[in-house]
């Protein structure tokens, strides 16, 4: 085993080792959401406006940096998903019994972590297959001409629409509560801070849940797009 080996080995055995991998991941995902929330608002800017953001994005270095970002999206999800479970498992196996009490009195939102974090990774599969692999025929063919048009047509089902509403929902709930936590671990947040961060975790997570919802709801109740 090489020293760096070993050194990564050594990292990822700790505890705060895993919490900085999450913590790390995290970010990504609060940067990549809010960028992507900002080219998915160019859809009331019109189909022509929208169309031409994608076609720019998908033509960055010759279709590279698509690319790139979506592997390290994968790997940032890949590593913040094993790293939280494996928190998990290592919390409990070294939980004394008398901290069963002081369990007890965690957060909601803390408690339901794992499980809105595994809910949202299900809506991100399906959100891919969805939007990104179009595993539906024709949205790949409406995707050719129009990817304005594709989101009109994708969130005319009523399935979609709430399955993304209540992802989104779990996703901004996850959001709240691991917003300071990842500042925390990073060595941001302190007394004088807290408050702030707890705040600006909120807001954020309120922006980005009001932000992707109003497409599905402007497109499916009001009609947004149709013809």
């Amino acid at each position: 085993m090489t020293a760096i080996t070993h050194s990564i080995h050594v990292f990822w055995s700790s505890s705060i080792g895993k919490k900085t991998v999450v913590a790390v991941t995290g970010l990504v995902f609060i940067g990549f959401l809010l960028a992507h929330l900002g080219g998915n608002m160019l859809l009331f800017a019109g189909e022509e406006a929208f169309n031409d953001y994608a076609k720019k994005i998908h033509s960055l270095g010759h279709g590279s940096v698509v690319w790139i970002s979506r592997l390290v999206l994968l790997s940032s999800l890949i590593l913040h998903v094993y790293a939280t479970i494996s928190l998990v498992r290592q919390n409990r196996a070294a939980r004394p019994a008398y901290a069963f009490e002081a369990d007890q009195r965690a957060s909601k939102s803390s408690k339901i972590m794992i499980w809105s974090g595994l809910t949202v990774l299900a809506f991100i599969i399906f959100h891919i297959l969805h939007f990104t692999v179009r595993t539906d025929p024709e949205l790949a063919k409406i995707a050719k001409d129009s990817p304005y048009q594709m989101v009109i047509v994708g969130f005319q089902n009523w399935a979609v629409v709430i399955f993304y509403a209540v992802a989104m929902t779990l996703l901004c709930s996850h959001l709240s509560h691991g917003f300071s936590s990842v500042f925390q671990t990073l060595g941001f947040r302190s007394a004088k801070t807290r408050d702030l961060l707890d705040k600006a975790g909120k807001a954020y997570s309120g922006l980005i849940l009001i932000g992707f919802l109003s497409i599905p709801i402007a497109v499916r109740i009001f009609g947004y797009g149709s013809n």
